[in-house]
Protein backbone atom coordinates (compact mmCIF):
# COMPACT_ATOMS: atom_id res chain seq x y z
CA UNK A 1 0.00 0.00 0.00
CA UNK A 2 1.35 3.21 -0.73
CA UNK A 3 1.76 6.41 1.16
CA UNK A 4 -1.31 7.77 -0.84
CA UNK A 5 -3.74 5.13 0.29
CA UNK A 6 -2.80 5.35 3.77
CA UNK A 7 -3.30 9.00 3.79
CA UNK A 8 -6.64 8.85 2.57
CA UNK A 9 -8.02 6.25 4.48
CA UNK A 10 -7.98 7.93 7.59
CA UNK A 11 -7.96 11.74 6.26
CA UNK A 12 -11.15 12.93 7.65
CA UNK A 13 -10.38 12.15 11.47
CA UNK A 14 -6.98 13.56 10.78
CA UNK A 15 -8.50 16.49 9.55
CA UNK A 16 -12.00 16.63 12.07
CA UNK A 17 -11.86 19.27 14.73
CA UNK A 18 -11.56 18.19 18.77
CA UNK A 19 -15.48 17.20 19.48
CA UNK A 20 -17.58 15.09 22.07
CA UNK A 21 -16.04 11.84 21.69
CA UNK A 22 -12.46 13.11 22.31
CA UNK A 23 -13.49 14.96 25.58
CA UNK A 24 -14.86 11.56 26.76
CA UNK A 25 -11.84 9.55 25.57
CA UNK A 26 -10.31 12.23 27.26
CA UNK A 27 -11.86 12.09 30.84
CA UNK A 28 -11.71 8.34 30.70
CA UNK A 29 -8.24 8.04 30.18
CA UNK A 30 -7.69 11.23 32.69
CA UNK A 31 -9.38 10.03 35.66
CA UNK A 32 -7.05 7.19 35.63
CA UNK A 33 -3.93 9.12 35.26
CA UNK A 34 -5.07 11.60 38.44
CA UNK A 35 -5.25 8.15 40.57
CA UNK A 36 -1.76 6.85 38.88
CA UNK A 37 -0.44 9.88 40.15
CA UNK A 38 -1.95 10.03 43.26
CA UNK A 39 -1.20 6.13 44.18
CA UNK A 40 2.23 7.19 43.30
CA UNK A 41 2.87 9.91 45.29
CA UNK A 42 1.15 9.58 48.13
CA UNK A 43 3.35 7.01 49.17
CA UNK A 44 5.65 9.48 50.21
CA UNK A 45 3.19 11.03 52.90
CA UNK A 46 2.57 7.96 53.96
CA UNK A 47 5.74 6.58 54.29
CA UNK A 48 6.59 9.91 56.73
CA UNK A 49 3.35 8.90 58.82
CA UNK A 50 4.64 4.91 59.22
CA UNK A 51 8.28 5.44 59.74
CA UNK A 52 7.43 6.19 63.37
CA UNK A 53 4.55 4.16 63.71
CA UNK A 54 5.85 0.99 62.97
CA UNK A 55 9.44 2.10 63.29
CA UNK A 56 10.34 1.26 59.59
CA UNK A 57 14.44 1.39 58.63
CA UNK A 58 15.77 2.69 55.86
CA UNK A 59 15.63 -0.21 53.50
CA UNK A 60 12.46 -0.93 54.08
CA UNK A 61 11.13 2.80 53.41
CA UNK A 62 12.86 2.67 50.34
CA UNK A 63 11.05 -0.85 49.45
CA UNK A 64 7.53 0.94 50.19
CA UNK A 65 8.71 3.92 47.93
CA UNK A 66 9.94 1.85 45.16
CA UNK A 67 7.93 -1.19 45.15
CA UNK A 68 4.96 0.14 42.62
CA UNK A 69 7.42 1.67 40.45
CA UNK A 70 9.11 -1.82 39.42
CA UNK A 71 5.57 -3.63 39.67
CA UNK A 72 4.57 -0.56 37.21
CA UNK A 73 7.35 -1.47 34.49
CA UNK A 74 6.21 -4.98 34.64
CA UNK A 75 2.62 -3.56 34.56
CA UNK A 76 3.27 -1.44 31.47
CA UNK A 77 5.08 -4.23 29.01
CA UNK A 78 2.17 -6.55 29.69
CA UNK A 79 -0.65 -4.25 29.04
CA UNK A 80 1.39 -2.90 26.33
CA UNK A 81 2.09 -6.17 24.83
CA UNK A 82 -1.44 -7.43 24.80
CA UNK A 83 -2.78 -4.21 23.56
CA UNK A 84 -0.97 -4.93 20.28
CA UNK A 85 -2.01 -8.51 20.12
CA UNK A 86 -5.76 -8.49 21.14
CA UNK A 87 -7.16 -5.16 20.93
CA UNK A 88 -7.01 -1.40 22.94
CA UNK A 89 -10.74 -1.73 23.71
CA UNK A 90 -10.86 -5.79 25.53
CA UNK A 91 -7.84 -5.07 28.27
CA UNK A 92 -8.60 -1.27 28.80
CA UNK A 93 -10.45 -1.18 32.61
CA UNK A 94 -8.84 -3.90 33.67
CA UNK A 95 -6.03 -2.03 35.17
CA UNK A 96 -8.37 0.35 36.57
CA UNK A 97 -10.13 -2.55 38.23
CA UNK A 98 -6.28 -3.65 39.69
CA UNK A 99 -6.10 -0.26 40.89
CA UNK A 100 -9.21 -0.49 43.17
CA UNK A 101 -8.39 -3.83 44.69
CA UNK A 102 -4.61 -2.83 45.27
CA UNK A 103 -6.08 0.90 47.07
CA UNK A 104 -8.30 -1.48 49.46
CA UNK A 105 -5.54 -4.24 50.00
CA UNK A 106 -3.37 -1.00 50.94
CA UNK A 107 -5.51 0.36 53.19
CA UNK A 108 -6.68 -2.42 55.39
CA UNK A 109 -3.38 -4.25 55.71
CA UNK A 110 -1.30 -4.77 59.12
CA UNK A 111 2.05 -5.42 58.20
CA UNK A 112 5.06 -4.18 56.28
CA UNK A 113 4.75 -7.64 53.92
CA UNK A 114 1.27 -6.61 53.24
CA UNK A 115 1.67 -2.92 52.41
CA UNK A 116 4.24 -4.38 49.99
CA UNK A 117 2.66 -6.65 48.21
CA UNK A 118 -0.37 -4.44 47.97
CA UNK A 119 1.45 -1.27 46.34
CA UNK A 120 3.03 -4.32 44.41
CA UNK A 121 -0.60 -4.43 42.56
CA UNK A 122 -1.13 -1.29 42.47
CA UNK A 123 1.95 -0.44 40.50
CA UNK A 124 1.16 -3.37 38.33
CA UNK A 125 -2.21 -1.70 37.39
CA UNK A 126 -0.66 1.84 37.37
CA UNK A 127 1.64 0.66 35.03
CA UNK A 128 -0.60 -0.33 32.70
CA UNK A 129 -2.38 2.43 32.72
CA UNK A 130 0.74 4.12 30.66
CA UNK A 131 0.45 2.34 27.52
CA UNK A 132 -3.19 1.80 27.47
CA UNK A 133 -3.91 5.37 27.93
CA UNK A 134 -1.45 6.92 25.61
CA UNK A 135 -2.33 4.50 22.67
CA UNK A 136 -6.16 4.93 23.01
CA UNK A 137 -5.87 8.71 23.51
CA UNK A 138 -3.27 8.77 20.38
CA UNK A 139 -4.72 7.17 17.68
CA UNK A 140 -8.52 8.58 18.36
CA UNK A 141 -7.09 12.29 18.00
CA UNK A 142 -6.70 14.47 15.09
CA UNK A 143 -3.63 15.06 13.80
CA UNK A 144 -3.50 18.76 14.72
CA UNK A 145 -3.84 18.51 18.37
CA UNK A 146 -3.35 15.09 19.28
CA UNK A 147 -0.10 16.31 21.51
CA UNK A 148 -2.89 18.80 23.32
CA UNK A 149 -5.50 15.65 23.77
CA UNK A 150 -2.62 13.35 25.42
CA UNK A 151 -0.76 15.61 27.47
CA UNK A 152 -3.91 17.14 28.47
CA UNK A 153 -5.19 13.20 29.66
CA UNK A 154 -0.97 13.37 31.21
CA UNK A 155 -1.81 16.97 33.55
CA UNK A 156 -4.59 14.67 35.01
CA UNK A 157 -1.20 13.90 36.81
CA UNK A 158 -0.93 17.30 38.25
CA UNK A 159 -4.34 17.35 40.29
CA UNK A 160 -3.14 13.80 41.47
CA UNK A 161 0.06 15.67 42.89
CA UNK A 162 -2.42 18.37 44.58
CA UNK A 163 -5.05 16.28 45.38
CA UNK A 164 -2.82 13.64 47.62
CA UNK A 165 -0.81 16.29 50.13
CA UNK A 166 -4.04 18.41 50.38
CA UNK A 167 -6.21 15.27 51.78
CA UNK A 168 -2.83 14.65 53.56
CA UNK A 169 -2.87 18.27 55.04
CA UNK A 170 -6.32 18.32 56.27
CA UNK A 171 -6.76 15.13 57.71
CA UNK A 172 -3.49 15.84 60.03
CA UNK A 173 -4.91 18.94 60.90
CA UNK A 174 -8.41 17.35 62.24
CA UNK A 175 -6.21 15.38 64.74
CA UNK A 176 -7.14 12.07 63.55
CA UNK A 177 -4.85 9.42 64.72
CA UNK A 178 -1.89 8.69 62.43
CA UNK A 179 -2.86 4.97 62.12
CA UNK A 180 -6.45 6.04 60.22
CA UNK A 181 -4.91 8.54 58.24
CA UNK A 182 -2.82 7.16 56.33
CA UNK A 183 -5.15 3.82 55.49
CA UNK A 184 -7.36 6.54 54.56
CA UNK A 185 -4.69 8.09 52.29
CA UNK A 186 -4.07 4.75 50.68
CA UNK A 187 -8.13 3.57 50.38
CA UNK A 188 -9.15 6.88 48.78
CA UNK A 189 -7.07 5.73 46.00
CA UNK A 190 -9.80 3.29 44.90
CA UNK A 191 -12.80 5.70 44.44
CA UNK A 192 -11.65 7.46 41.31
CA UNK A 193 -10.52 4.15 39.49
CA UNK A 194 -13.70 2.46 40.15
CA UNK A 195 -15.55 5.48 38.35
CA UNK A 196 -14.11 5.39 35.42
CA UNK A 197 -14.24 1.21 34.61
CA UNK A 198 -17.47 1.12 33.00
CA UNK A 199 -16.32 3.91 30.53
CA UNK A 200 -13.17 2.29 30.06
CA UNK A 201 -14.93 -1.18 28.63
CA UNK A 202 -17.64 0.93 26.45
CA UNK A 203 -14.88 2.88 24.51
CA UNK A 204 -14.85 2.08 20.60
CA UNK A 205 -12.08 0.09 19.37
CA UNK A 206 -8.99 2.01 17.91
CA UNK A 207 -9.46 2.27 14.13
CA UNK A 208 -5.65 2.04 13.62
CA UNK A 209 -5.60 -0.91 15.55
CA UNK A 210 -8.90 -2.61 13.48
CA UNK A 211 -6.79 -1.46 10.27
CA UNK A 212 -3.68 -3.99 11.23
CA UNK A 213 -6.47 -6.72 11.27
CA UNK A 214 -7.77 -5.40 7.85
CA UNK A 215 -11.54 -4.56 9.33
CA UNK A 216 -12.48 -1.63 6.77
CA UNK A 217 -15.94 -1.60 7.89
CA UNK A 218 -15.81 -1.52 11.45
CA UNK A 219 -12.65 1.04 10.64
CA UNK A 220 -15.28 3.24 8.76
CA UNK A 221 -17.90 3.05 11.79
CA UNK A 222 -14.95 3.96 14.45
CA UNK A 223 -14.22 7.12 12.09
CA UNK A 224 -17.66 7.98 11.22
CA UNK A 225 -17.49 8.60 15.25
CA UNK A 226 -14.32 10.47 15.87
CA UNK A 227 -15.44 13.09 13.09
CA UNK A 228 -18.55 13.51 14.66
CA UNK A 229 -21.25 11.53 13.04
CA UNK A 230 -20.53 12.87 9.67
CA UNK A 231 -22.24 11.07 6.99
CA UNK A 232 -20.60 11.98 4.22
CA UNK A 233 -17.60 10.93 4.94
CA UNK A 234 -15.08 8.81 2.22
CA UNK A 235 -14.76 4.78 2.99
CA UNK A 236 -10.90 4.00 4.17
CA UNK A 237 -9.06 2.89 1.01
CA UNK A 238 -7.44 -0.36 1.73
CA UNK A 239 -6.28 -3.10 0.04
CA UNK A 240 -4.72 -4.47 2.95
CA UNK A 241 -4.19 -3.27 6.36
CA UNK A 242 -1.25 -1.99 8.06
CA UNK A 243 1.79 -4.07 7.54
CA UNK A 244 3.46 -5.37 11.62
CA UNK A 245 6.70 -4.69 11.72
CA UNK A 246 9.09 -5.57 14.08
CA UNK A 247 10.32 -3.63 17.55
CA UNK A 248 13.84 -5.38 16.60
CA UNK A 249 14.31 -3.56 13.42
CA UNK A 250 17.40 -1.08 13.75
CA UNK A 251 15.59 1.66 13.18
CA UNK A 252 12.76 0.95 15.72
CA UNK A 253 15.51 0.02 17.95
CA UNK A 254 17.28 3.45 17.62
CA UNK A 255 13.76 5.17 18.64
CA UNK A 256 13.66 2.99 21.90
CA UNK A 257 16.78 4.38 22.81
CA UNK A 258 15.45 7.97 22.51
CA UNK A 259 12.00 7.33 24.57
CA UNK A 260 13.21 4.86 26.89
CA UNK A 261 16.39 6.39 27.65
CA UNK A 262 15.05 9.71 28.38
CA UNK A 263 12.04 8.35 30.26
CA UNK A 264 14.49 6.75 32.37
CA UNK A 265 17.06 9.68 32.85
CA UNK A 266 14.16 11.93 33.68
CA UNK A 267 12.23 9.27 36.14
CA UNK A 268 15.61 8.93 37.96
CA UNK A 269 15.24 12.94 38.65
CA UNK A 270 11.49 13.19 39.05
CA UNK A 271 10.32 10.29 41.26
CA UNK A 272 13.72 10.68 43.49
CA UNK A 273 12.59 14.13 43.88
CA UNK A 274 8.91 13.66 44.42
CA UNK A 275 9.30 10.52 46.35
CA UNK A 276 11.69 11.95 48.73
CA UNK A 277 10.08 15.22 48.74
CA UNK A 278 9.36 14.93 52.53
CA UNK A 279 12.64 13.53 53.29
CA UNK A 280 14.71 16.61 51.83
CA UNK A 281 12.65 18.91 53.55
CA UNK A 282 13.39 17.37 56.37
CA UNK A 283 17.09 17.39 55.83
CA UNK A 284 16.20 21.38 55.37
CA UNK A 285 14.14 21.96 58.37
CA UNK A 286 14.82 19.06 60.33
CA UNK A 287 12.25 20.59 63.39
CA UNK A 288 9.52 21.02 61.25
CA UNK A 289 6.34 17.96 61.58
CA UNK A 290 5.14 16.01 58.82
CA UNK A 291 2.02 18.53 58.17
CA UNK A 292 4.35 21.88 57.36
CA UNK A 293 6.61 19.44 55.26
CA UNK A 294 3.30 18.23 53.32
CA UNK A 295 2.28 21.82 53.41
CA UNK A 296 4.98 22.74 51.85
CA UNK A 297 5.25 20.42 49.14
CA UNK A 298 2.07 21.31 48.24
CA UNK A 299 2.82 24.91 47.48
CA UNK A 300 5.71 23.72 45.38
CA UNK A 301 3.64 22.11 43.48
CA UNK A 302 0.50 24.24 43.21
CA UNK A 303 3.32 26.99 42.43
CA UNK A 304 5.45 25.03 39.96
CA UNK A 305 4.69 21.78 39.08
CA UNK A 306 1.16 22.43 38.07
CA UNK A 307 1.38 25.04 35.50
CA UNK A 308 4.59 23.17 33.69
CA UNK A 309 1.43 20.08 32.97
CA UNK A 310 -0.55 22.96 31.59
CA UNK A 311 1.89 25.39 29.60
CA UNK A 312 3.00 21.60 28.10
CA UNK A 313 -0.27 21.11 26.75
CA UNK A 314 -1.06 24.37 25.90
CA UNK A 315 2.43 25.02 23.48
CA UNK A 316 3.36 21.25 22.63
CA UNK A 317 1.67 21.35 18.99
CA UNK A 318 2.81 24.75 18.61
CA UNK A 319 6.46 24.45 19.84
CA UNK A 320 7.03 21.06 18.84
CA UNK A 321 8.16 17.93 21.10
CA UNK A 322 11.45 18.03 21.08
CA UNK A 323 12.43 21.26 21.73
CA UNK A 324 10.53 21.00 24.45
CA UNK A 325 11.87 17.88 26.03
CA UNK A 326 15.63 19.66 25.12
CA UNK A 327 14.75 22.83 27.17
CA UNK A 328 13.36 20.88 30.22
CA UNK A 329 16.36 18.53 30.27
CA UNK A 330 19.20 21.89 30.29
CA UNK A 331 16.76 23.78 32.58
CA UNK A 332 16.20 20.63 34.80
CA UNK A 333 20.30 20.38 34.65
CA UNK A 334 21.50 23.82 35.65
CA UNK A 335 18.90 24.03 38.56
CA UNK A 336 20.30 21.08 39.80
CA UNK A 337 23.72 22.59 39.85
CA UNK A 338 23.13 25.68 41.66
CA UNK A 339 21.36 23.27 44.66
CA UNK A 340 24.60 21.17 44.41
CA UNK A 341 26.74 24.38 45.61
CA UNK A 342 27.51 24.00 49.06
CA UNK A 343 25.68 26.76 51.24
CA UNK A 344 22.72 26.92 49.06
CA UNK A 345 20.58 24.10 50.41
CA UNK A 346 20.72 26.25 53.69
CA UNK A 347 19.07 28.84 52.44
CA UNK A 348 15.64 27.99 52.44
CA UNK A 349 13.64 30.36 50.24
CA UNK A 350 16.43 30.33 47.34
CA UNK A 351 16.77 26.55 47.58
CA UNK A 352 12.97 26.05 47.45
CA UNK A 353 12.58 29.12 44.43
CA UNK A 354 15.52 26.75 42.34
CA UNK A 355 13.75 23.13 43.86
CA UNK A 356 10.60 24.55 42.53
CA UNK A 357 11.94 25.99 38.82
CA UNK A 358 13.06 22.13 38.19
CA UNK A 359 9.88 20.65 39.02
CA UNK A 360 8.34 23.18 36.41
CA UNK A 361 10.40 22.11 33.75
CA UNK A 362 10.10 18.44 34.25
CA UNK A 363 6.71 19.12 33.66
CA UNK A 364 7.10 21.98 30.99
CA UNK A 365 9.12 19.51 29.42
CA UNK A 366 10.63 15.90 29.63
CA UNK A 367 7.80 14.41 32.06
CA UNK A 368 5.44 15.17 29.57
CA UNK A 369 6.99 14.72 26.29
CA UNK A 370 8.15 11.37 27.35
CA UNK A 371 4.30 9.90 27.78
CA UNK A 372 3.91 11.77 24.20
CA UNK A 373 6.43 10.84 21.83
CA UNK A 374 6.43 7.08 22.51
CA UNK A 375 2.36 6.99 21.76
CA UNK A 376 3.11 8.63 18.21
CA UNK A 377 6.39 7.48 16.57
CA UNK A 378 6.18 3.84 16.35
CA UNK A 379 3.69 2.01 14.22
CA UNK A 380 0.23 0.94 15.15
CA UNK A 381 1.69 -2.97 15.08
CA UNK A 382 3.66 -2.21 17.63
CA UNK A 383 3.08 1.32 19.17
CA UNK A 384 1.26 0.14 22.68
CA UNK A 385 4.11 -2.47 23.33
CA UNK A 386 6.98 -0.19 22.59
CA UNK A 387 5.08 2.92 24.87
CA UNK A 388 4.74 0.06 27.42
CA UNK A 389 8.70 -0.96 26.95
CA UNK A 390 9.34 2.92 27.11
CA UNK A 391 7.49 3.28 30.48
CA UNK A 392 8.89 0.32 31.75
CA UNK A 393 12.18 1.31 31.32
CA UNK A 394 11.80 4.93 32.59
CA UNK A 395 9.94 3.24 36.15
CA UNK A 396 13.46 1.43 36.41
CA UNK A 397 14.84 4.71 36.66
CA UNK A 398 12.36 5.97 38.55
CA UNK A 399 12.85 2.95 41.14
CA UNK A 400 16.11 3.66 40.92
CA UNK A 401 16.23 7.25 42.01
CA UNK A 402 13.18 6.25 44.74
CA UNK A 403 14.95 3.25 46.47
CA UNK A 404 18.67 5.17 46.20
CA UNK A 405 17.99 8.57 46.82
CA UNK A 406 16.56 8.03 50.45
CA UNK A 407 19.97 5.86 51.41
CA UNK A 408 22.28 8.13 49.17
CA UNK A 409 20.71 11.33 50.94
CA UNK A 410 21.67 9.92 54.10
CA UNK A 411 24.78 8.49 53.47
CA UNK A 412 26.44 11.46 50.89
CA UNK A 413 24.53 14.70 51.81
CA UNK A 414 22.51 17.11 49.39
CA UNK A 415 25.10 18.25 47.21
CA UNK A 416 25.87 15.03 46.09
CA UNK A 417 22.72 13.60 45.53
CA UNK A 418 21.63 16.93 43.56
CA UNK A 419 25.08 16.61 41.01
CA UNK A 420 23.61 13.14 40.39
CA UNK A 421 20.35 14.34 39.15
CA UNK A 422 22.22 16.75 37.42
CA UNK A 423 23.87 13.93 35.56
CA UNK A 424 21.09 12.27 34.75
CA UNK A 425 19.60 15.59 33.29
CA UNK A 426 22.38 16.33 31.17
CA UNK A 427 22.03 12.40 29.83
CA UNK A 428 18.27 13.19 28.54
CA UNK A 429 20.03 16.36 25.99
CA UNK A 430 21.73 13.43 24.12
CA UNK A 431 18.65 10.37 24.59
CA UNK A 432 16.65 13.06 22.59
CA UNK A 433 18.64 13.52 19.91
CA UNK A 434 17.27 9.69 19.01
CA UNK A 435 13.77 10.26 18.22
CA UNK A 436 11.58 12.43 15.44
CA UNK A 437 9.50 15.09 15.49
CA UNK A 438 6.09 14.63 15.30
CA UNK A 439 4.21 18.20 15.50
CA UNK A 440 1.78 17.91 12.97
CA UNK A 441 2.49 14.49 11.68
CA UNK A 442 -0.41 12.23 11.07
CA UNK A 443 0.05 8.54 12.52
CA UNK A 444 -0.53 7.11 9.41
CA UNK A 445 2.94 8.65 7.82
CA UNK A 446 4.72 6.47 10.34
CA UNK A 447 3.20 3.04 8.61
CA UNK A 448 5.08 4.17 5.41
CA UNK A 449 8.28 5.01 7.37
CA UNK A 450 8.04 8.59 6.59
CA UNK A 451 9.48 9.81 9.25
CA UNK A 452 12.70 10.51 10.24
Amino acid sequence: MNTASYSASLKEQDESTVNKYHWRIVFTAGTGFFTDAYDLFIIGVVTAILTPLWHLTKFELSWLNGASLIAAAVGAVFFGTLSDKLGRKKLYGLEAAILVVGAIWSACTTSFTGLLMARILVGLGIGGDYPSSATVVSESANRKNRGFLVLLVFAMQALGLIVGPLLASLLLSLHIPHDYVWRILLGLGALPAASVIYLRRTIKESKRFLMTKEAPLEVGRVVHDLVDGHDDLTPPTLAKGFKKQSLLSSKWLKCMIGTGGAWFLMDVALYGNGVSNNLILSTLSPHANILQHTLVSVLIFLVFAVPGYFLSARYIDRIGRKPIQYMGFIVMTIAYLLIAIPGVSKIVPLFIIIYGMSYLFINFGPNATTFLIPSEIYPTSIRAKAHGISAAIGKCGAFIGAFTLPLLLASKGMSYVMTMMAVMSFLGIFATMFIPEMKNVSLDEVEEGITA
